[in-house]
């Protein structure tokens, strides 16, 4: 799973290794804006500072990408929010795995009628395929009736 058990809900959250390679990379890429010789070059990389802080401000903002428990889950929406989905409203689980070229992308799809929320391992700091596990266990554990509820 990889995700971490807090009380009743299964969490999983942006590793802290990659906001802090974020962080670094546009301080990098700022120092290149700073020294670069002609205003093309700093313009692009000062762009690319900026792109990449607030990157790893949005890890610092909402670092719990998606929470589980009995009722549903919580998955972050829009810059830093987050919403709350009840099993229910749930239409799908799915992992969207991609190749093009030398190129591999795997997300997990959690979706509703209204909307699509796709998270990566990056995200997730998880292989997307155990969350959709998990995810399916946890569903499956809140219907009414499965063994799983009635024991408890």
């Amino acid at each position: 799973m990889a995700g971490v058990i807090e009380g009743d809900a299964a969490v999983w959250r942006v590793p802290p290794a990659h906001t802090v390679l974020k962080f670094a990379g546009a301080a990098a890429v700022a120092l290149v804006a700073v020294f670069a010789h002609d205003t093309a070059g700093s313009l692009l990389a000062g762009v690319a500072a900026a792109g990449l802080a607030a990157l790893a401000l949005r890890d610092v903002l909402a670092p719990e990408r998606l929470r589980a428990d009995a009722a549903g889950v919580t998955v972050v929406a829009g810059f830093a929010g987050r919403r709350r989905v009840a099993w229910p409203e749930i239409t799908g689980i799915e992992v969207d795995e991609r190749r093009r070229a030398l190129v591999r992308s795997r997300l997990l799809e959690i979706r509703t009628e209204d909307d699509l929320h796709l998270l990566s391992a990056y995200d997730l700091g998880a292989d997307v395929a155990d969350v959709a596990g998990e995810l399916d266990r946890l569903r499956a554990a809140a219907q009414p009736g499965s063994a799983s509820s009635a024991d408890g």
